[in-house]
């Protein structure tokens, strides 16, 4: 079991979300602390990390697996996220 960490900025990110989308993302975010790397994550070319779909949005975390710690650092729209 992975501990979660929510980074700052990804606390903003989850803040000004939709009532109708925290939930789904909420969902998705306790999954990864079973499973860090499910079916459909894809590793990130340009930045140390990992993203995960939800809707119209994306989730984008580190892994740290010595310590067992995801760090969440951003969630957003598609297409601010990458900005």
């Amino acid at each position: 079991m992975y501990k979660l960490l929510l980074i700052p900025s990804a606390k903003k990110d989850l803040d000004k979300l939709p009532k109708k989308n925290f939930t789904q993302i909420k969902d998705k975010i306790l999954m990864l602390g079973k499973e860090p790397r499910p079916h459909g994550v894809l590793k990130l070319t340009g930045d140390e990390g990992y993203r995960m779909r939800s809707g119209n949005y994306r989730i984008l975390y580190r892994i740290d697996d010595k310590k067992k710690v995801i760090y969440l650092y951003r969630i957003k729209h598609r297409r601010e996220v990458y900005r």
